[in-house]
Order: C-alpha cells, then sequence, then structure tokens
C-alpha cells in the first residue's frame, strides 16, 4: 500500500490537479479581494498581506499537510475520521475533536459552492456590454449552475471527473501567465517573499492582526487535500502542489502589483466595489476577459464538485464509526470510493441555496467563510499529535509541532471571530447544527452500551438445543439469524436469547448470530466462523473496513455457500418432504429494534439526548436498510429499551371488607 501511495505517474498528477486543488486553487478569485475591502491600498497592506499569504501557504498547507499531514495514511486514504480512526483506541476524547473536525468540513462544504460560483459569474460585470447586470440576475445564474450541479450528483461523476484534470491545468496555467504579466508593474511586489513584511503587518499596521481573518481564505482547501489522499496517492500530491502553489504566488503578486501601480494610496470607490471590482479580474486583458471568466466559472463548479463528493465521503465514514444516522447510500459509477447520498445531497443543496439568497455577494459571503474550517484545523493538529505519539516521535518534536500550529491556527480563530456579527454566525450555526447530530448519536450509543446486560452464551446452549428438538413447537424457520452486537463470541445479548425464548418461542434448525465489527483502516473485508454446536448454533462475525459498504444478506449467502462447499453445515430443509428432495431451508432473519421505555427515569440531560437520538432515528435508514439486509426475509422486533434503573414504587395493599 505504501508504495502504491508515493508511486508518481503523469495520469496520477492530472488526476490530482482535477480532483484535490479545486477549492484551494478557486481562492485567488476573493482572497485579496477579500483583504483590501475598505482599506486604504498601500505598500504596507500589499506587501504584508501578500507575505502573510505566501508563509501561510507555506507553513500552514505545505509543511502541515502536505509534509506532515499525509504520513498519517489510512492504508492509503485520508481525511479526518481515517485519522481519527487511527488514534481513537488512545483516547476516548478524541472523538470530540474528529466530531467537531468532520462538522466544520461539512460546513465548508455548504459556503464553497456559493462563495466560489458567485465570484467567478461576478465576473460578468467586468463585461462592457453586462457592465449594468444586476445583483438578481447574478443570483439567478448562480443558482441555476448550483441547482444543476446538485441534480448531476445522482449519476456519479466519472466521466466528467476525467475532465477535471485537463480543466484545472489551464485554469491554474491562467493563473500563472495573469500573474506574471503583471510582475513588472512593480517589481518591488518580491519583496512579499520575505516574513518580515508578514510580521510587520501583524504588529505595526493598524489593526493587521484582523487581516488574518481574510488571509486564512487562501489556505481553506488544505485540509480537503488531505481528505483526497486514497484518490491520488501521497505522491502525485506532493509533486502536483509544488506546480499549484507556483501558479498561485505569481497571480497573488501579479494582483498586488497591479493595485500598486493602478491605486496606490487609494481605497477603491464604494460604485466599483458595487461593480464587482476584483483585482483578479482587474489584471485580464479587456480581450481576454468573457473566456477568463468562462473558465474561472468551470474551476469553481470543479471546487464545488470536490467539496460535495468530499463531503458525501465524510458522512459514509462517519456512518460506518457511529458517529451519523444511517442514511441510503448509492454507488452511481463502478469507480473506487466513489458514493453519493441523496439525503447529504439534499442537505447541502438547500444549504448553498439559502446561502445565495441570505449573503446575496461574495463579498458578503466571505464574512462567512473560513471560521468553522479553522476548527477542523485544530482538530486535525490534536488528532495527529496523538498519531505522533502512538509512532514514538520524540516528545520535543511533538510539542514544537503542537506549539507552532496551535499558535498559528488560534490566531486565524482569533482574527476569524471578527467575522462572526457579519456572517460568521451563519456557519457556526450550521457547523454546530451538524455537530450535535454526530454528538447525539454518539453519546446516545453510549448511554444505550451502559444498560445492554450480555449474558454467557454456554449456559443457554442446553435450552436451545432442547427448544431446536421440541416438535411440539412447530417450527419457527429452518435456520434463524440474529443480529448481534456482542463483541466477545462468547457472550450474547439477553434481549436475543428473551425473544428466542420468552417470547413466543422461536423453534429452529440453525441459530446463527452475525456479528459486524468494524475496523479502523477502510477496505478489510473478512469473517471468521464459529461453530458453538456443530448444525445448531454458529456465530458469524465480518470484519469490515470502515468504507466497506454493508450488505450483510449478500455477504452471508456467500459464507454459508463457502460453508456448504466445505461441508461444515448442512442447509437442506429439516421437513421430511422436502430434505428428501434437497431443498434448502428457509432463512429468516430477526433485527430488534429499540424504542425507549416509559419505565425510564434519565437525568434531564440524557433524557434530552434520548429523545433527539429517537428522533433521529426515526427520519433515518431502519436497522435492516442500514446493514443491508433484504426486506423480504427480515422480520423487525421492537424491543423496549430501559437504560435507567426504576425506583420501586411505594405501594400499600388494601383487603375490601
Amino acid at each position: 500500500m505504501s508504495k502504491h501511495i508515493n508511486k508518481v505517474s503523469a495520469a496520477g498528477l492530472v488526476i490530482a490537479l482535477g480532483i484535490i486543488y479545486g477549492d484551494i486553487g478557486t481562492s485567488p478569485l476573493y482572497v485579496l479581494n477579500s483583504i483590501i475591502n475598505g482599506r486604504h491600498i498601500s505598500e504596507d497592506l500589499i506587501l504584508g498581506a501578500l507575505s502573510c499569504i505566501i508563509w501561510t501557504l507555506t507553513l500552514q498547507t505545505t509543511v502541515k499537510y502536505v509534509i506532515l499531514t499525509l504520513k498519517a495514511d489510512n492504508r492509503g486514504e485520508g481525511g479526518i475520521f481515517s485519522l481519527y480512526a487511527l488514534v481513537r483506541r488512545r483516547k476516548k476524547w478524541l472523538v470530540i475533536p474528529a466530531m467537531i473536525g468532520g462538522a466544520a468540513l461539512l460546513a465548508d462544504g455548504i459556503i464553497t459552492p456559493p462563495i466560489s460560483v458567485t465570484s467567478a459569474v461576478e465576473g460578468l460585470r467586468q463585461l462592457p456590454s453586462l457592465h449594468e447586470i444586476t445583483t438578481q440576475t447574478i443570483i439567478f445564474i448562480v443558482l441555476g449552475i448550483i441547482t444543476f450541479l446538485f441534480f448531476l450528483q445522482q449519476f456519479g461523476t466519472a466521466s466528467i471527473g476525467k475532465m477535471f484534470g485537463p480543466i484545472m491545468i489551464v485554469w491554474f496555467s491562467m493563473l500563472a501567465v495573469l500573474g506574471c504579466s503583471h510582475l513588472f508593474d512593480d517589481l518591488g511586489i518580491f519583496k512579499a517573499l520575505s516574513p518580515h513584511y508578514a510580521i510587520e503587518l501583524l504588529t505595526v499596521y493598524p489593526k493587521g492582526f484582523w487581516i488574518l481573518g481574510a488571509v486564512f481564505l487562501c489556505t481553506t482547501g488544505a485540509e480537503a487535500l488531505y481528505s483526497d489522499l486514497g484518490h491520488c496517492g501521497r505522491g502525485n500530491i506532493r509533486i502536483s502542489w509544488v506546480f499549484v502553489k507556483t501558479c498561485l504566488i505569481l497571480n497573488y503578486l501579479g494582483q498586488g502589483a497591479w493595485l500598486l501601480a493602478n491605486y496606490h494610496n487609494q481605497i477603491i470607490p464604494v460604485a466599483l466595489l458595487e461593480n464587482g471590482f476584483n483585482p483578479f479580474y482587474g489584471i485580464m486583458p479587456q480581450w481576454f476577459k468573457l473566456v477568463g471568466i468562462i473558465i474561472a466559472t468551470i474551476a469553481a463548479i470543479i471546487a464545488s464538485q470536490a467539496l460535495i463528493s468530499g463531503s458525501f465521503t465524510l458522512i459514509s465514514e462517519a456512518m460506518r464509526l457511529n458517529l451519523w444516522p444511517k442514511m441510503k447510500i448509492s454507488y452511481p459509477t463502478d469507480e473506487k470510493g466513489q458514493v453519493y447520498i441523496p439525503g447529504i445531497n439534499l442537505l447541502l443543496f438547500f444549504g448553498c441555496v439559502g446561502v445565495v439568497l441570505f449573503f446575496q455577494k461574495s463579498s458578503n459571503m466571505e464574512a462567512a467563510y473560513g471560521l468553522a474550517i479553522t476548527m477542523c484545523m485544530l482538530s486535525t493538529s490534536i488528532l495527529f499529535a496523538n498519531f505522533l505519539v502512538s509512532h514514538r516521535v520524540l516528545p520535543v518534536w511533538i510539542y514544537l509541532y503542537l506549539a507552532t500550529y496551535f499558535t498559528i491556527e488560534i490566531s486565524f480563530l482569533i482574527a476569524n471571530l471578527e467575522k462572526f456579527p457579519h456572517g460568521g454566525y451563519v456557519t457556526l450555526i450550521v457547523g454546530g447544527a451538524l455537530f450535535s447530530v454526530m454528538y447525539v448519536w454518539f453519546r446516545s450509543r453510549k448511554i444505550k452500551n451502559r444498560y445492554v446486560e450480555f449474558v454467557r452464551l454456554q449456559h443457554y446452549i442446553p435450552m436451545l438445543k432442547e427448544l431446536s428438538e421440541d416438535t411440539s413447537i412447530p417450527t419457527y424457520a429452518t435456520h434463524l439469524v440474529y443480529m448481534t452486537s456482542a463483541n466477545n463470541p462468547k457472550e450474547i445479548e439477553h434481549k436475543i436469547i428473551y425473544s428466542i425464548l420468552n417470547r413466543k418461542p422461536k423453534r429452529a434448525n440453525v441459530y446463527w448470530f452475525v456479528h459486524v465489527d468494524v475496523l479502523d483502516d477502510p477496505y478489510t473485508s473478512e469473517y471468521s466462523v464459529d461453530h458453538i454446536v456443530k448444525d445448531e448454533v454458529i456465530r458469524i462475525e465480518f470484519r469490515l473496513g470502515f468504507r466497506v459498504e454493508q450488505k450483510i444478506t449478500l455477504m452471508l449467502k456467500q459464507v454459508v455457500q463457502n460453508l456448504v462447499s466445505n461441508k461444515e453445515v448442512n442447509i437442506t430443509s429439516r421437513y421430511t418432504s422436502l430434505e428428501r428432495n434437497n431443498v434448502v431451508g428457509d432463512f429468516q432473519i430477526i433485527v430488534l429494534e429499540k424504542f425507549l421505555s416509559q419505565d425510564n427515569e434519565l437525568p434531564f440531560f440524557e433524557r434530552i439526548i434520548m429523545k433527539l437520538y429517537f428522533w433521529l432515528k426515526e427520519i433515518s435508514l431502519s436497522e435492516e436498510r442500514g446493514f443491508g439486509l433484504d426486506p423480504s426475509n427480515v422480520i423487525v422486533e421492537k424491543f423496549p429499551l430501559i437504560v435507567s434503573n426504576i425506583p420501586s414504587f411505594k405501594l400499600t395493599r388494601i383487603d375490601h371488607r
């Protein structure tokens, strides 16, 4: 696997350019525009801002993500949940930064398409014939593009994905050429390569520290870069990043030189800003602007597509790790790792439409952008530090890593907090709501598990054998299958024994207990078989990676076929007439679905958690569909969940006289 992720190829480099750099690659559309908005354009501001951008891309994107974090690959896969899966056994509380990071990334997926597409489409105002185009018209165009983009998701992106790479090569080449064409406007712009100007901006320039909120927009795609490790491989990402970073820096320098040459010692007039002034389009020759706007819009769509696809992968991983309610997942193409989740597609679509209608202009959206993703980067720092600990890295290096990146990221967080009243609250509300869903789902499972009663299976074997041979009870099924959560093969939930023996006794010839163990690595697909009583009680344990789709009916069928071919089990019907003709016996699967019993007295907070959990459960995928079970041979039994000890009532008996 390590050879695979380090392998560099021409095709791999093109794919990396197409998939990974959409978000970070479209940042020149709005970063410098956000920095100069309402500020007096001076050499101190431009050189300081450009120096901050260059060193943010170097320290945050290059060093932290491209060099360091990419080392934390989980069998070739990356992303915050893959990283969490690597370290979750170290400390239980690490689930909190993982959930915060996951929620922040999802919130980022809601804000990236609107700001990228709107910034690109607003360039139409740079064309003389469309100079008077209204904000409402731009909103309609943006909503049309976003609607079409989300509509396409259900068909998969395998075919159009192949075009992304060449298009992004054109985009980055365009950035570099446009930037280089204006470097001679003010050659002093190269002084921005020195970190001295960044330090001066943050310490001397009036309110310079708060400019970091806008500077941060240049690196928001770094987290997505790590998430897409599995699609491209570490080697391809590292090589292609050299080209991407060079193109980005050249474009930023070109924009800065153009601003100093044309607007030195000025504040951009409000009228110009209202008409979509943007240094990104300012450095384009007039004859090229229409072509440039079209290329920018396509690049923005590609950036949006990368975030949407990443959101699907993120939620599918969260579901396997029991951090998100089960939802319907489709696999529109045969391409590895490509998933489509209709519910998340709808959530993202309404979120994006809401952002466009609420903010209307890209300059307004910038206020909402970046605040949530700083939380994600802090979460990654915490998880990666634990990854370093687990790999026995010297403590001095770990503390240096934490000190460096906590300082940088907390500075960005504080600077971004200035955006809170101007729209930052929107992404925090969205991210907070998504985190709440993850927290409720995770915490409720912990509350339930406190009260799940396991019993020794061995104690009930004689009773199961006796029931199986009791002809006075009608046969319930030839093969009776239960899904069990017991990790220990010698144990079973008491409720399963209760379902077999105490409700209506379920006589079967063979009892199967099936357990699914979700592993920390992504793609493992293994199973083990334990013949507790030959041909009568069998336990099957599936060991599946957190990215493997759980199709238990199909998997179980394959396992049974293997057992039959090995003559380990006899699945022929035990009815005399059917057995004589070698007819395969029926399989009946029982799923025990819990409901909250009225006989509960929980603490107030836990009662709220459990109520929210059951509400989420009602609107999410059922247990049998979540396990990929065929509904035609599944019976769902409702089982009361009693999660607290009930106090005995003080009752006094009275006799009638």
